[in-house]
């Protein structure tokens, strides 16, 4: 069965080609995934029984055989839970899930079992066994997805796609695989609609047109393409797919196929067949109940024990501020948080006091397209200011603002009022939730994306907003502070 990353699956033929330049290092991946598990599971079976036995006597030899089998039960329950599949591997958060499901179920079968068969176990190692198990392996896991996205940076270990639609869409769709490489996605080639002008390329992206939509599969053959990926169109119909499908399935190309919601999650969506017809159901975001509850318990926690903890570098960094100038420390601005209200958010100061009335002189220079005002080497920063913003230290003021609760630890970034002014209808969709001191524009590069794609982040993530997404993004900020992209 191969299964797209937006979606559909096409099921291949049993005597069907392997394609060994796309899947032999996809099979080195799993035999990878198989050792680092297995490897784990030794190491955490050797740590559980030394903290609750010490040493091996004749009193656990019971023990010792069921560390030694632990392994090859791990790695069953592994299969089990489909943790190998590729489908869940590479991309997204379906591989950790699946060895969280691996954990409990064993948990639950071992606990079964003892009262079952009224058998005496050591609570102490299993306690340890399990959950250590768990654990380490999803962050095993995560360290070797990480050195796959290194090796995607580089080129390496992609699939090589076609990518069917018009033309803009299309285009689009290449910028932001070329900018989240990790996705493993190389566009070789697009099809376009027949009642095209003819040409030979995507200027903008710099993409040969190798057919249309009546010539999926020969342009796969032409640009010796592994994957396609339809885009929303009308053309491409229910039947159109099916009949690309079966001519897709002798050379076991997989077929990927986008909705027309491309940033709705999910968590959101499920597939509802009505008459052999799969519909998509799509629930609507959550703004308020329980869930805005815990999240506003979780900023004004996590804020407050940041404050204290990080309190003497904040006053480190207030008392450096001051002495540079003899300006203020703390910078105030106005800005419009959640429903358009204003409010006042505090950074550290990092531009000189006359900063706000050299902005007129400054504004020809701008150097980022839509509403922002961003210059890289803005003369207005001081030295310690560049330096603080290199590492976002800058930005910890904010805390105040989040337990005032004018401000959330993740959320969008909170726009100026004169930015407001120039906003589309669309854009303040952003203000149904509060701006964040993080969130998906600053861990994607910040001021080096353009403008549609930090608007589409933003509302990307009011539209799938939790507070598992927001570990998630606080989790990224961590790389994100360290290798400062856009950090000016």
């Amino acid at each position: 069965m191969a299964v797209g990353l937006l979606g559909t699956r096409v099921r291949r033929s049993a005597g069907s080609p392997v394609q060994p330049q796309s899947l032999r290092w996809q099979r080195r991946y799993v035999v990878a995934a198989v050792g680092v598990d297995f490897s784990i599971a030794i190491l955490v079976s050797v740590i559980a029984f030394l903290m609750r036995f010490h040493w091996p006597t004749y009193a656990n030899d019971e023990y010792v055989v069921g560390s030694a089998v632990f392994p090859v039960l791990w790695l069953a329950t592994l299969y089990l839970s489909k943790a190998y599949e590729t489908r869940y591997l590479f991309v997204g958060s379906d591989e950790y899930h699946r060895i969280m499901l691996a954990g409990v179920s064993l948990t639950a079968g071992v606990s079964f079992l003892a009262y079952a068969t009224k058998v005496e176990v050591a609570r102490g190692y299993v306690l340890v066994l399990l959950p250590l198990a768990t654990l380490t392996d999803v962050l095993a896991r995560h360290v070797l997805r990480r050195f796959l996205h290194r090796l995607r940076e580089r080129g390496r270990c992609m699939r090589r796609v076609v990518v069917v639609g018009y033309e803009r869409a299309v285009a689009n769709m290449c910028r932001r695989l070329r900018r989240e490489r990790y996705h493993g996605m190389d566009v070789v080639g697009a099809c376009l609609p027949p009642h095209r002008p003819s040409r030979e390329m995507i200027e903008d992206v710099q993409v040969s047109v190798v057919g249309t939509f009546d010539t999926v599969a020969e342009a796969v053959e032409i640009a010796n393409a592994d994957m396609v990926a339809v885009l929303a169109c009308p053309e491409m119909d229910a039947e159109t797919l099916r009949r690309l499908a079966w001519r897709l399935e002798v050379t076991d190309t997989d077929l990927l196929v986008a909705p027309a919601l491309l940033d709705i999650a999910g968590p959101r969506t499920t597939i509802r067949p009505v008459d052999g017809l799969p519909l998509l159901h799509v629930d609507h975001p959550q703004f308020i109940g329980w869930r805005r509850a815990l999240k506003r318990v979780f900023d004004v926690v996590v804020a407050i024990s940041l404050l204290v903890m990080l309190s003497p570098i904040l006053l480190t960094i207030a008392v450096a501020v001051r002495w540079g100038d003899r300006g203020p420390a703390l910078f105030r601005q106005d800005r419009v948080g959640r429903n358009g209200q204003h409010f006042t958010m505090y950074k550290f100061r990092t531009m000189r006091p006359d900063a706000e009335e050299r902005l007129a002189e400054l504004l020809a220079m701008n150097e980022h397209d839509g509403v922002l005002f961003k210059i890289k080497n803005d003369p207005r920063i001081t030295p310690l200011g560049r330096w603080l913003r290199r590492f976002s230290l800058d930005e910890l003021p904010q805390l105040l603002n989040v337990v005032a609760g004018t401000m959330s630890l993740v959320g969008p970034r909170p726009p100026l009022p004169r930015e407001v002014e120039l906003y589309e209808e669309d854009v303040r969709r952003r203000f149904v939730v509060k701006p964040g001191i993080t969130g998906l524009w600053q861990v994607s590069g910040r001021a080096d994306l353009p403008w549609e794609e930090s608007v589409r982040l933003d509302l990307r993530y009011v539209e799938n907003w939790s507070l598992a997404f927001d570990l998630a993004i606080m989790w990224r900020t961590v790389r994100a502070v360290i290798r400062s992209p856009g950090a000016y």
